[in-house]
């Protein structure tokens, strides 16, 4: 695990510095993904490649915070999986965060995780003691992402305690 937590560590980190946002949108746009919101009844997105053409999918009323995570999420696809995406036609993803059942939704978590938490934030608010509710609720984030965001800097080699994550948070 830690040698493929540190590949995607390392591929959000290389994209993060030469895009210089963390902003999903901006990033998506860089990248040159269409985000195309819709009307979803339960899952929250989608990643499709059609026609070479790639698309995030992402249910139009979102709170703002899930909304930056279900992307970054979605771009982890983008980024880390798009082959698998051709050769399947796309992913539609009723159990979005399911990490459990799938490889490809932990590693877009992980991915989601160190783009949307710069590692020098985290750092300082472990430093001034802060548990990772308090951590997500100063970033703007989610716990399950936090935990999954300090497990990454564990695999990075920083002297932290695991957190514990729901397998299927933000269901």
């Amino acid at each position: 695990m830690d040698i493929q937590t540190l590949e995607i560590v390392q591929t959000a980190n290389r994209l993060v510095d030469t895009l210089a946002t963390r902003d999903p949108h901006g990033i998506a746009r860089e990248l040159g993904i269409e985000v195309v919101p819709v009307d979803f009844k339960r899952q929250r997105g989608a990643y499709k490649v059609l026609m070479r053409n790639r698309f995030i999918f992402i249910k139009n009323d979102l709170h703002p915070v899930m909304e930056s995570i279900v992307m970054l999420h979605e771009i982890g696809h983008d980024v880390l999986h798009r082959k698998e995406a051709v050769k399947a036609g796309g992913f539609k993803e009723f159990n979005i965060f399911n990490m459990q059942e799938s490889r490809m939704e932990y590693e877009a978590n992980v991915f989601a995780s160190q783009v949307s938490l710069g590692d020098e934030e985290i750092l300082e608010y472990i430093r001034y003691g802060y548990d990772i509710q308090q951590i997500a609720s100063a970033m703007h984030s989610d716990t399950n992402l936090v935990a999954l965001k300090t497990d990454a800097l564990i695999a990075q080699g920083y002297c932290l305690h695991h957190q514990e994550y729901e397998n299927r948070f933000l269901k």
